[in-house]
């Protein structure tokens, strides 16, 4: 049976609370005397040397445990948009897997109803992104649409709305009524969104910015638009 591989004790240990099966377990003695979880689990543990470990992973922050799983399940890019008051965040090109793996943190915390990559120009779901996310990719559906212009285009009706983030937007993030469903659209940094999928949007929210740098992290815009639609759900 193939495999993937997720590393570090918190995209381990939420592998195994999640929706892919675990093959097998490796995890160093030392590791092991401070992981309680561990015991009970219907897979097999395999105690072993941390340079397996670090081998098997391709990095050496591992924190001593690492598990074969199933490949990753991708959801339906489509099923996203019929869910109820569906909060979906979009990546358009972000290609660092941390990045990546940090929005997918903030997504799942925040409750959001999945996430969405573009076929082609985006990282994919591997042991970096997983080990970035502290295992949120585990449960938070993520889906591949073909185009992402195209899939905006069909996800439009009333009650859900797609906003771009941009420097230059039009509103700022928080004169966007998030209140409803909507679709969060960010692009790489440098780059931003690409304009056929901003123009796919409903509206170009910003954020202020008052220091001597004009740009944040993408992870970290995510972040803010995620609880300020949260914020503005809960009537606050």
């Amino acid at each position: 049976m193939s495999a993937d591989l997720v590393y570090g004790r918190q995209p381990v240990h939420e592998a195994t609370r999640g929706r892919r099966a675990v093959q097998e377990i490796l995890v160093t003695e030392r590791a092991a005397k401070t992981l309680p979880w561990l015991r009970g689990l219907p897979t097999e543990v395999r105690v072993t040397s941390a340079d397996e470990i670090g081998a098997l992973a391709g990095s050496s922050d591992h924190q001593g445990i690492a598990a074969r799983v199933d490949p990753f399940p991708y959801a339906d890019a489509e099923d996203l948009l019929e869910a109820d008051n569906p909060l979906i965040i979009v990546l358009d090109g972000v290609s660092d897997p941390r990045n990546l793996g940090a929005i997918a943190r903030s997504a799942e915390c925040a409750g959001a109803t999945g996430l969405v990559l573009p076929k082609h120009g985006s990282a994919p779901i591997t042991p970096a992104v997983a080990k970035a996310s502290a295992g949120a990719i585990e449960h938070l559906p993520i889906a591949i649409a073909a185009n992402l212009s195209d899939w905006l285009h069909r996800a439009k009706r009333p009650g859900l709305w797609a906003y771009a983030a941009a420097a230059d937007g039009e509103l700022a993030y928080t004169q966007g009524d998030y209140r409803d469903g909507c679709i969060f659209v960010l692009g790489a940094e440098g780059s931003g969104v690409r304009p056929r999928v901003e123009g796919s949007c409903d509206a170009v929210v910003s954020l202020p910015m008052r220091g001597k740098i004009d740009s944040l992290n993408v992870s970290v815009t995510a972040g803010i638009l995620l609880f300020e639609a949260l914020r503005q759900r809960a009537g606050s």
